[in-house]
């Protein structure tokens, strides 16, 4: 009985292994000993099967949001992060009315099983990849997915017709890692990009449209001054780049009473852009990423580079490719990588190889 007991078997457990023959006893024995040595080998571990339930209520800060992603009830969320901190020995959560806040505890556990939930993540999903297609996610916003990635993407599937691309077009900022993302195209300050960020090119604006309003003669696009007799469009969604707002660059260029035939505004860009190749009015074109459409003559500079008076808004915003580090280690995601580089080293912020306005 002694034996058993440091074996950590029960006295109860023991009565009834009194009654069995001794190859089943032995048996029996040896599964509590390996037990006990595993156990005894992670004995500073919580129950891992704790942590998924942890994890999710604290970053919603919530246990009924936790249940809902997690398809369990609020009550086992409840139980889970209860047995949690009973065997970690103190409090995870301050429970208050209608809210619900991390200790400093919770804090540095949270931080901790996010690491190795994401790490667990990435794990999985490279042993799987060894075994699927391969397949590359690229988070960017939806303008840049839209003007310059997509127009460009068949050059990459020329050259790579076995990587899958799949394109999530977005405005929100993704964690890559937790979020399974293994390459981002961001617009933002310098100031914003993440150190390994590396920046592909910054952008200038400039009037541009259809090549059918310049044949109108009755309404003349010679200089900035004609914008009186058309229709200017906006992209209302760029509410915090005011170099993107016509009320500014008419102000660069000393036109800031001008009152043009009409407005037409729009909450995404590539909408306005899409009624200016259908001739609805004139847009703020931004380049690089409407150089291909300049090339193709699909919108035109009215003005060109004359009438620029070097006093347009301008911005530091540039667009910056971050990869997410264990997928960088892939070799269809550096693929893509340098393909991504190899574009923007050809297509400069500048309009080089543009053709000029014909009238």
């Amino acid at each position: 009985m002694k034996n058993l007991f440091f074996l950590g078997i029960s006295a109860e457990l023991a009565d009834i292994l009194d009654l069995l023959d001794t190859p089943l006893k032995r048996y029996v024995c040896i599964a509590c000993m390996r037990y006990r040595n595993a156990s005894m080998a992670r004995r500073d571990l919580p129950q891992l099967d704790l942590l998924t339930g942890f994890e999710a209520a604290a970053r919603h800060l919530s246990f009924t949001k936790a249940a809902a992603e997690l398809f369990l009830t609020q009550s086992a969320i409840s139980r889970q992060v209860q047995a949690l901190e009973a065997q970690i020995g103190t409090p995870l959560f301050q429970r208050r009315h209608r809210a619900l806040l991390l200790t400093d505890a919770g804090q540095l556990l949270y931080r901790s099983t996010q690491d190795v939930l994401g790490l667990l993540e990435a794990a999985t999903r490279e042993i799987r990849g060894l075994h699927t297609a391969r397949t590359l996610t690229v988070t960017t916003t939806i303008s840049f997915a839209s003007l310059w990635l997509i127009p460009r993407l068949p050059r990459f599937r020329e050259h790579h017709p076995q990587i899958d691309v799949r394109i999530s077009a977005d405005h929100a900022v993704f964690d890559l890692s937790r979020d399974r993302i293994d390459v981002a195209i961001r617009y933002c300050a310098p100031e914003r990009a993440p150190a390994q960020a590396t920046k592909l090119f910054g952008e200038s604006v400039v009037p541009m449209c259809s090549p059918a309003l310049l044949r109108d003669r009755k309404r003349p696009l010679r200089v900035p001054a004609d914008l009186r007799h058309h229709v200017l469009l906006h992209d209302d969604y760029l509410d915090s780049t005011p170099w993107l707002e016509w009320g500014n660059w008419l102000q660069s260029q000393g036109l800031g009473d001008l009152k043009p035939a009409g407005d037409l505004r729009f909450s995404i860009y590539d909408q306005m852009i899409q009624a200016a190749l259908e001739g609805q009015g004139v847009a703020l074109g931004r380049l690089p990423l409407l150089t291909q459409h300049l090339r193709s003559r699909r919108l035109v500079m009215p003005f060109a580079d004359g009438h620029r008076s070097g006093d347009e808004p301008t911005s530091s915003r540039a667009f910056y490719l971050i990869t997410e580090p264990r997928a960088a280690l892939r070799p269809e995601v550096q693929a893509f990588v340098d393909w991504v580089l190899a574009e923007t080293a050809e297509a400069p912020a500048r309009t080089a190889g543009v053709p000029a306005v014909r009238r």
